[in-house]
């Protein structure tokens, strides 16, 4: 069965309303008529990150949580295998595949073909019914498109190089899209058990010869040295809220700069967060995001291993690892995106619909770089005939 298409009427007027980033309802655009939404922010139930020092890059929930109601978080083997999973975690979808980036957008019923949000591709692939996981939390926008518009264009003055038609782009104010991009978020205690060294250091006084104005002399000075010896131990650490992008639309690296998400800011999943915007269906698997969040997860225990093992310096043989109580949820983040082709290449801007970071790509103007080089080469000459 395929899901009815979420649609609230204005109580007054009857037409559709629509969520306002930074709100907390729904708003009516014919006669501004105002409709509040749900109980506000949610939660993660319970455990936390416990340390800090790990790489900033490898981002989990960690300080205390906003009031809230608890989402739900799903044991792991509820979720691997979709044909044995609860009804009540699963939901049949229709999606529009974008053929050039793989983008998958979630189809309703007034939803018949557009241009992908992500690279302006022609999209008109409907993949038929699907098989998915509900999301179980959403993070409201909280910039509007104006917001973000602004942070585009501020983004886009800074670029040096760039085609006067990045400028014109950014004068016609054109429309970003709205998008509530899929993430997984995985949970896990684990216990892990370590071989490697410790590395103590030592100096030991060493002697040389040098020349010093054509006399031979004896030097000494102190060398530092280690001294290796066989270590084993043990560490434990809770993860909560490992994140892992559960989309391919967009590369690595734009994920990356969308980085941190204060996650605080979920709230339990409700369809009218997305009323007026996109949502993107989920393209790596729930199985292809746990190993990911797994490899996340052995570099963080592998900076434990070395912190136990002290000393000078390190090494790290041998981690066994045993991970239980282990859960995930589904979450849709927010990102304002926006497409720029250029001359038959399109170039991708997405903005972070909390934080306002912003990452795109840019094309380069030849014609800027040449005259800029011509430029540096006639000051170059200038100076050489002014010291001569």
């Amino acid at each position: 069965m395929i899901p009815a298409e979420h649609r609230f009427p204005c109580g007054q007027c009857g037409a559709s309303l629509t969520f306002r980033p930074g709100q907390q309802e729904l708003v009516c655009d014919w006669c501004g008529h105002r409709q509040t939404i749900g109980p506000g922010p949610a939660r993660a139930p319970g455990r936390k990150a416990d340390d800090s020092s790990a790489d900033p890059a490898l981002q989990w929930s960690e300080g205390p949580r906003a009031p809230g109601p608890a989402l739900r978080e799903i044991p792991l083997a509820e979720g691997l295998d979709l044909s044995q999973s609860a009804a009540d975690i699963v939901q049949t979808v229709r999606t529009l595949s974008c053929p050039n980036c793989g983008a998958q957008v979630d189809l309703d019923a007034d939803h018949h073909a557009s241009a992908c949000p992500f690279c302006a591709t022609p999209v008109v692939t409907d993949t038929g019914p699907t098989r998915r996981i509900k999301p179980q939390g959403v993070m409201p926008f909280t910039l509007t498109e104006a917001q973000a518009r602004a942070a585009m264009k501020a983004w886009l003055g800074s670029l040096w190089f760039a085609p006067s038609g990045l400028t014109a782009y950014a004068r016609k104010d054109r429309r970003l899209s709205g998008i509530y991009s899929p993430f997984w978020t995985f949970d896990a205690d684990t216990t892990s058990r370590y071989r490697g060294q410790r590395g103590d250091a030592y100096y030991v006084m060493v002697q040389s010869t040098q020349t010093v104005n054509g006399r031979t002399q004896t030097v000494s000075r102190q060398e530092r040295r280690i001294r290796w010896t066989p270590v084993s131990g043990q560490v434990a650490r809770q993860f909560n809220d490992v994140l892992i992008p559960a989309s391919t639309a967009l590369p690595p690296r734009f994920s990356e700069a969308m980085k941190p998400w204060d996650l605080s800011a979920v709230a339990e999943y409700d369809p009218r967060f997305l009323s007026g915007f996109e949502a993107e269906g989920y393209t790596v698997p729930l199985a292809d995001g746990h190993g990911a969040a797994r490899q996340q997860m052995a570099q963080v225990i592998h900076q434990d291993a070395r912190r136990s093992i002290g000393g000078a310096e390190q090494r790290v043989d041998h981690v066994d690892s045993r991970f239980v109580n282990e859960t995930f949820k589904h979450v849709l983040l927010p990102i304002w995106a926006a497409a720029y082709r250029y001359n038959g290449a399109s170039y991708r801007f997405v903005v972070n619909g909390q934080t306002g970071k912003v990452m795109g790509e840019r094309p380069y103007s030849a014609w800027k770089i040449a005259g800029a080089v011509a430029v540096a080469l006639v000051a170059l000459a200038a100076i050489l005939y002014l010291t001569q």
